[in-house]
């Protein structure tokens, strides 16, 4: 008779995992996707550019799983606008960088108070079946609404540790592709990075696992086709599986 679920293999000589949150944990990069589209369109519109933002090609290719204002810079960058950095406390607009990163937090903040956010109920099966192979595991998130995601979804009481955008912001952490928010994680988990795992779906961040010389790096490729998953191990994933349950084998009974 079949058992209670089972770590994978590559899972079993690990002693830790730190999960991305977005895509990864919570089912919200489609409401961080549409909210970048509508606060970068106007820029757009505003300098002559017909083409509005792609929220699925250029949001995976430039802003998901980087800061917002590293997220911001790196899209109108690729659009040669030339925008100012702004300052610290610049209101939501289209005038700076800041601005725009300003006006992507109101309208995300928005679509989450509308209408909460999903969890992938296989990443949620892996968090119980670490718990209970007494793994310790971290969220490790750019957004800074991460722990307020995981609060409101009831997993924080899965997870030892948390850093979200407000911890980096809080310790100047630089952002994905940099490893130092994992890092961070893997610290906080009592870890060395090669006894931990990564499970991230952003470019930038399997490739900051990589870099920061993780013993797994797990990426996640939710959509259909090859391309996808063929660039996530380009950025160095060792493996990749389209839902982080797949890394549960069932036991047998």
């Amino acid at each position: 008779m079949t058992g209670a679920p089972s770590l994978a293999a590559c899972l079993r000589s690990l002693r830790a995992v730190v999960f991305d949150t977005d895509g990864v944990i919570t089912d919200s990069a489609g409401l961080h996707a549409a909210a970048w589209k509508e606060a970068f369109d106007p820029c757009l519109a505003a300098a002559g550019d017909r083409r509005p933002f792609d929220p699925v090609e250029e949001y995976l290719r430039l802003v998901d799983g980087r800061s917002r204002q590293d997220g911001a810079a790196a899209f109108l960058a690729s659009r040669g606008l030339d925008l100012p950095l702004g300052d610290p406390d610049d209101g939501p607009g289209t005038d700076t960088v800041r601005a725009v990163a300003a006006r992507k937090d109101e309208l995300f903040t928005a679509r989450l108070r509308e209408g909460g956010v999903a969890v992938w109920p296989g990443t949620v099966r892996l968090l119980h079946a670490l718990r209970d192979a007494r793994m310790p595991c971290a969220a490790a998130s750019a957004s800074r609404h991460a722990t307020e995601l995981l609060s409101a979804a009831g997993l924080l009481p899965l997870l030892t540790a948390v850093v979200d955008g407000r911890e980096a912001g809080r310790l100047g952490l630089p952002g994905k592709p940099d490893p130092a928010l994992f890092l961070e994680a893997a610290r906080r988990l009592g870890v060395r990075p090669g006894d931990a795992a990564v499970v991230e779906d952003a470019l930038a961040g399997v490739e900051a696992g990589r870099r920061g010389g993780f013993g797994l790096v797990v990426g996640v490729h939710r959509s259909p086709g090859a391309d996808g998953a063929a660039a996530l191990r380009r950025r160095g994933a060792d493996v990749v599986v389209t839902d982080p349950g797949e890394l549960l084998t069932c036991g047998e009974g």
